[in-house]
């Protein structure tokens, strides 16, 4: 039950595609005039300070329509009351505010052409402040970039963003806009790079870049089969926002372009686990099998799949007959296991002290788990594999500062998962 690359992908880039903010503030000083003038209580106004956000008698009398069917959000009324709201519209605030509910007249109908009409409107009502200008412009910006993707003419635009990138080299909505671009020019190291750095322009003005950020550049780094980067960039998504999803998503690049071996794909969905992310009946069916004769620890993944009903028809006969196994192997287990552990303890087999511990995980039972982690260790065992299982026990039997060495103890190829490990403990009490 293999989760495809394409599925992958598609789950880590989910939400990536839109990374501009898409929304216009609405002008409070126009829409409080509207509804003064709509409860019959003119402002009057001082000829020596106007303020664009009062309308005249007539102007608000033109917009009022317009206005309430916008508020009513009757669509339909919108676009009727459009015309002579734009003829009747003629101080800066009043062009402003029609151009708004042109706007959100284009997004609830999904009229891209209508949208751009839109925000050039309130770019050049006169209208915007400061603040909703930059907005806007970064709106616009946004759809002239999407217009030349769509007409295939993306290396115009690259220069374009380029040039403005080189005067504005902070900006960075800007640095995003030209990361898309790279990639739809196949330029993906570029994009990566780009990318990082709006990360970094994030972190420098005290802000987090948005998780679509990360998860943009994580899905670039995956596709394009660059494991480093890909892993690089899937521990700085879960620095920034350490949820199920992520975790899920992080740890599936591990397992697709890490190469565990088999026994580290165990331990990789142990921290799953701990982190919550199994979220799939591939997920848990896979666990079970991985598990195999850790007997404890099967029982325990497929009655929590069965609980959440994450098992479908399919494989519930699978599991059912995995966990009756399960359970007459446990009894066995248990009626040696005290012996067992007393001859593993004073024995040199360094495997069966192992298997010992692994047995003694699975069924929470951690002091006992540590102790036999321990005993493999002197025993000669394999110190990167049993580090591992010993940081895990050692991190839910509470004892942080253990468990952080005994992961920071783990080099080679299972140091990968030793530092998921750490940034999952790092979240601890």
């Amino acid at each position: 039950m293999k989760i495809s690359k394409a599925a992958l992908a598609a789950t880590i880039l989910a939400g990536g595609a839109t990374l501009l903010v898409d929304t216009v503030p609405a002008s409070a000083q126009i829409l409080d005039s509207l509804r003064n003038r709509q409860r019959g209580r003119q402002q009057q106004q001082p000829p020596q300070q106007p303020r664009i956000g009062e309308l005249s008698a007539e102007e608000s009398a033109a917009l009022m329509p317009l206005y309430q069917a916008g508020q009513a959000q009757d669509w339909n009324a919108v676009r009727a009351a459009l015309p002579a709201a734009r003829a009747g519209a003629s101080s800066p605030g009043g062009r402003f505010l029609v151009g708004q509910l042109m706007y959100q007249l284009a997004r609830a109908t999904q009229d891209s052409a209508l949208e751009a009409e839109a925000v050039t409107a309130m770019i050049q009502s006169g209208g915007a402040t400061a603040e909703q200008l930059a907005e806007l412009q970064r709106v616009q910006s946004s759809q002239s970039f999407n217009a030349a993707i769509a007409s295939g003419n993306a290396a115009a635009i690259e220069a374009q963003l380029e040039q403005r990138l080189a005067a504005t080299p902070n900006d960075v909505a800007l640095t995003i806009q030209l990361a898309e671009v790279k990639v739809q020019l196949n330029k993906r190291d570029q994009a990566l790079e780009l990318f990082r750095r709006a990360i970094q322009l994030s972190q420098a003005s005290g802000q987090t870049a948005p998780e679509a950020v990360y998860r943009r550049a994580t899905g670039i780094a995956y596709e394009g089969r660059d494991a480093r980067a890909a892993l690089e960039l899937a521990r700085s998504l879960l620095q920034a926002y350490p949820n199920p999803a992520n975790w899920r998503s992080a740890l599936s690049i591990y397992r697709e372009l890490g190469n565990p071996d088999r026994p580290t794909v165990l331990d990789t969905y142990r921290l799953m686990r701990a982190t919550q992310s199994l979220s799939s009946e591939a997920d848990y069916v896979r666990y079970a099998q991985a598990a195999e004769s850790v007997f404890g620890e099967v029982k325990a993944v497929l009655d929590e799949a069965l609980a959440r009903n994450a098992i479908t028809a399919g494989n519930s006969a699978y599991a059912r007959e995995t966990l009756a196994t399960a359970n007459r192997r446990i009894g066995e287990e248990r009626a040696a296991l005290a012996a067992d552990r007393s001859r593993a303890l004073a024995g040199s087999d360094a495997l069966n002290a192992l298997r010992l511990a692994d047995a003694y995980a699975g069924y929470g039972e951690h002091a006992n788990a540590i102790e036999l982690y321990r005993a493999a260790l002197q025993k000669g065992a394999d110190a990167n594999l049993v580090n591992i299982r010993l940081g895990a026990a050692l991190a839910q039997a509470g004892q942080r500062s253990e468990a952080e060495a005994a992961f920071r103890a783990v080099t080679g190829p299972r140091s990968e998962l030793a530092n998921f490990w750490l940034l999952w403990l790092a979240r601890q009490g």
